[in-house]
Order: structure tokens, then sequence, then C-alpha cells
């Protein structure tokens, strides 16, 4: 039977996973369109663009780690069921820096991702400047995770 606690515990963990996987999935999507149109034309620039492609997906996987750390505490996979509305609600507002920062800024990332996806198509020697580019706005995907983190292991 789930109680209140449970119910917004589980909520968290579907925002952190559905939100982060969300501006993944965008991001990635928006990246490897721009990418697919450089790789018909040459193919030989695929292992430089693979890494500007990949790069919005790691909120996704930021967004998963956070709900598998609430899921195991919360007693859904293993640790002590969640009986406390309160400590639910602390669950659910620890996953929300991932969910938002993860979702914003994959969408963010896929774009400046596919501005390097083109500029790679035209002077694949500054590559490395658009993987720094891209980098940029992991650091808030980053910072979002950590302050979920440290939420969901102080709870």
């Amino acid at each position: 039977m789930m109680n209140l606690g449970m119910f917004f515990a589980l909520l968290g963990v579907a925002f952190a996973v559905v939100f982060s996987g969300m501006g993944s999935s965008k991001g990635v999507g928006i990246a490897s369109e721009a990418g697919a149109a450089v790789i018909a034309d040459d193919p030989g620039k695929f292992g430089k663009l693979l890494i500007l492609q990949l790069l919005p997906g790691t909120q996704g996987l930021y967004g998963l780690i956070v709900g598998v750390m609430v899921m195991l505490n919360i007693g859904v996979l293993g640790g002590e069921p969640v009986a406390d509305t309160v400590v639910g609600l602390q669950y659910l507002c620890g996953c929300l820096p991932i969910a938002f920062s993860g979702y914003f800024s994959a969408r963010a990332q896929g774009r400046v991702c596919a501005t390097g996806v083109n500029l790679v198509a035209k002077r694949p020697e500054e590559s490395s400047k658009a993987i720094v580019s891209a980098s940029l706005i992991e650091l808030y995907a980053l910072l979002g995770f950590i302050v979920s983190f440290l939420v969901v292991i102080n709870i």
C-alpha cells in the first residue's frame, strides 16, 4: 500500500528522470539532426561530431542517477519504505534541481552543439572550440545534479 510520503518521493523520481530525459532527448535530437547532414556530405567527420551529439545526453543520466538513489532510499529498490509525508516532500524537493536544470540545459546544449556541428563542418580543426562551448552549459546541469545529490543523500 502506498502512502502520501511514498507518493511524493516517487513523484520526485518521475520529475528527475522524465524532465532531464526529455531535455536530453530533445538536445541530442537537435545536435544529431545537424550532425547527420554533415556526415552525409563527409562521413570522415563522424568521430569529431559524435561528442557534440552525445553531450546533451548526459543530463538524462544525471536525472536517472538521482532517481535510482531516491528509489534505493525509499524502499522501492531496497531500504526502508518512506512512511512520513514530510520525508516524501523532501525527496520531491531534492529531485527538482536536476529535473529543471537537466531539462533546460540539455535543450540549450543541443542548440549549441548543433552550432558546433556547423563549425566543424566548415573548419574541422576548430572542433575543440565547439566542445568547450557546449561544455560551458554542462556546468549548470552538473550544479543541479550536485544539489540534488547532496539533498538526497542527507535525507
